[in-house]
């Protein structure tokens, strides 16, 4: 079976509002994988069941490599066409296939391990807590957004903290990171990209001249016998700040929606903290925060559930829709706290497996816990289907979030 032009589908601002209309529609009409068209005109195939979307997130024929995904871009929309991914993220493991992907997560996994993100929790703790103090002390029982207020401060503070980036330097990084992550027009997007490379480039030299207790030190620092250039640096801070600190946001304020719309779900979350690294699993499948997955491209001719797709070809892998398939978990569409199912991918899977996925997980739990014993009659002020969605193909994140404290 082979896809026909006529048949794709338009990743378009209806999509970014609500993905899962077309998820629900796409599986009705038995369409696993489709051609599919980006906001600004480029041809890609969407690959939408878990059970194909965990298979291609390991295997090898779909690479990541920057020059590969490039030249699959520019054989689309032609040589002069502007980039429709970060240039500056040309030097990290996002965009590089093994054996360099190896060496680059090798560097940077120390960071990341085990013990050094449990060493994290006081100083998370913390942060949370003063959050929640400014929120009472502001608002008393009345109305905030969570989002402006809790759920976007708190990862920022901590990946500032990690990396050593002075306070008088976050809002900047605010509005950065707000554009990267929206669809905005190539020149905005253009402009905010070199701005955040452009500040990164003089921390890591900072880093470099005086090294101090934070992440960023360490991954500049090295190894041994390896350690990565200056522009590997700089596209790896970029990554983890931009990526690792969006996707925190937005796994806050949807598992806080999905909280405060499924009543039954937080008395029991209510009543048993002990149930919470389970319920940020929950959250993290129902409204995956990245939705779909960064662009791969084929090496090889290949075959997903039937449908045959050329070399040199985009392949968009749908987190979200495969954390919400029917063959994967039954009613996926449902918020249950105490599922027991196989792991979901929105953190991807294989060799790109998301290295930032315990430090996610930490601080959603100790924010949850945070909301839910600060402020244990929080409701929401604004119907469900009035809520409005980042204008993103690739990231699911709510815009505001407007709770009453109680």
């Amino acid at each position: 079976m082979t896809s026909t032009t006529s048949e794709a589908v338009h990743l378009d601002e209806a999509f970014m509002a609500d993905p899962h209309a077309l998820y629900a529609r796409l599986r009705a009409e038995g369409r696993q994988v489709v051609r599919a068209v980006m906001p600004r005109g480029l041809p890609v195939w969407l690959v939408t069941s878990y059970r194909d979307v965990r298979a291609a997130l390991a295997d090898p024929r779909l690479a990541k490599s920057h020059a590969g995904v490039d030249a699959a871009i520019k054989r689309h929309t032609g040589p002069d066409s502007p980039p429709q991914y970060f240039e500056q993220l040309n030097e990290t493991m996002i965009t590089s296939d093994p054996p360099n992907h190896t060496r680059l997560r090798k560097l940077v996994l120390r960071g990341f391990t085990g013990r050094a993100v449990a060493a994290l929790r006081p100083a998370i703790d913390q942060i949370a807590t003063g959050l929640a103090d400014d929120i009472a002390r502001a608002a008393g029982n009345g109305v905030v957004d969570l989002i402006e207020t809790f759920a976007y401060p708190l990862p920022m503070a901590v990946s500032c903290q990690m990396f050593g980036v002075p306070d008088e330097d976050r809002a900047d990084f605010r509005t950065w990171a707000n554009i990267l992550t929206s669809a905005a027009e190539p020149d905005e997007f253009e402009a905010a990209a070199d701005a955040f490379a452009n500040y990164l480039a003089g921390l890591v030299t900072s880093k470099r001249a005086q090294p101090g207790d934070d992440m960023l030190s360490a991954i500049v620092a090295g190894g041994e016998d390896d350690r990565l250039t200056d522009a590997e640096a700089v596209a790896m801070a970029f990554l983890l700040l931009s990526a690792g600190h969006e996707t925190t946001v937005n796994m806050i304020s949807s598992g806080t929606l999905a909280l405060l719309t499924n009543a039954d779900q937080l008395a029991r979350v209510s009543a048993d903290h002990s149930l919470l690294p389970g319920a940020v699993e929950e959250f993290l499948r129902w409204e995956s925060p990245v939705n779909l997955a960064t662009m791969r491209y084929t090496t090889e001719p290949i075959t997903i559930a039937g449908v045959e797709i050329g070399a040199g070809e985009i392949v968009l892998l749908a987190l979200g829709a495969a954390n919400r398939d029917p063959d994967y978990c039954e009613r996926p569409d449902e918020v249950d706290v105490t599922r027991d199912i196989a792991p979901n991918v929105a953190f991807g899977y294989g060799v790109h497996y998301c290295l930032g996925v315990s430090l996610a997980r930490l601080q959603g739990e100790i924010a949850f816990r945070t909301l839910l014993t600060r402020f244990p009659r929080m409701s929401l002020v604004d119907p469900p289907n009035t809520l409005t969605w980042r204008d993103s193909p690739t990231v699911r994140g709510l815009t505001h979030l407007r709770v009453r404290l109680g």
